[in-house]
């Protein structure tokens, strides 16, 4: 079975749409909209699959650890993990940010998602195989002005999941990162109408024709976990369509 962090909407929503399409029963962890939450259970039930919501913010550890005990109770051991919950910076520079936000995105980009594999590795580790997938972002690779936090953090769990894929080969866990770029969900159109765009302004002059789409994040997601992807750990796949031509906004 698997755990998606942030599973309620946007990049989560589609992945756990997508796994359980596949077959995994799927815990779908969101923070505070259980109503999303309960229609993505609602439309995974509707299709055949299983699916429970549980609230739990991941950088609060103890409701994580709850929130654990129940995934076992009720679906049973935990085979894969994507952590994809998160949240923006607030957009200052370095200069401007404050020391709390730095340690708030990482709370929430790395120490938290750090202590849920800490919490279900031993599930990963009893299981013939198991998958640790992060969803990061292709913009770590380019430090994009007032996102410091943002990107810090994410590239702090890029490397705890790198490290990791190494560590944890021994017991057949394998462990890798997707980084998609802009995508279209409810966070993507806020970040670009802070530019004064939308979407769909931005669709046509990004790769293929279009910013990328839940789906897309969530196919490479289910390859990773996927006997296909059985030979793969310690790999940084990006989503992004070879990057845009453009200023992203």
């Amino acid at each position: 079975m698997a755990i998606i962090t942030g599973g309620s909407r946007g990049v989560g929503r589609g992945i756990a749409l997508r796994l359980a399409a596949d077959g995994a029963p799927v815990a779908v962890n969101y923070r505070r909209d259980v109503e999303a939450a309960d229609e993505v259970v609602k439309e995974i039930a509707a299709a055949g699959g299983t699916a429970v919501a549980y609230q739990a913010a991941i950088d609060d550890e103890s409701a994580v650890a709850a929130m654990v005990e129940s995934v076992r109770r009720d679906l049973g051991p935990v085979g894969i993990v994507v952590s994809n919950a998160g949240s923006a910076s607030r957009g200052s520079d370095v200069a401007g940010t404050p020391e709390e936000e730095f340690l708030s995105l990482m709370r929430v980009h790395a120490f938290g998602p750090i202590g849920l594999i800490k919490a279900v590795l031993p599930d990963l580790r009893a299981a013939d195989r198991g998958d640790i997938v992060m969803i990061s972002s292709n913009s770590v690779a380019f430090a994009p002005v007032r996102s410091a936090p943002y990107t810090m953090a994410k590239a702090a769990m890029e490397t705890c999941v790198l490290t990791l894929a190494r560590e944890e080969r021994r017991h057949g866990i394998r462990a890798n990162i997707v980084a998609p770029g802009l995508v279209a969900t409810e966070m993507g159109r806020r970040l670009v109408r802070t530019g004064g765009k939308t979407i769909e302004d931005l669709d046509a002059t990004y790769p293929f024709g279009r910013v990328c789409r839940p789906e897309d994040v969530a196919g490479a997601v289910a390859y990773l976990v996927s006997a296909d992807g059985s030979y793969v750990t310690g790999q940084r796949l990006l989503v992004d369509g070879g990057g845009p031509d453009v200023p992203l906004f």
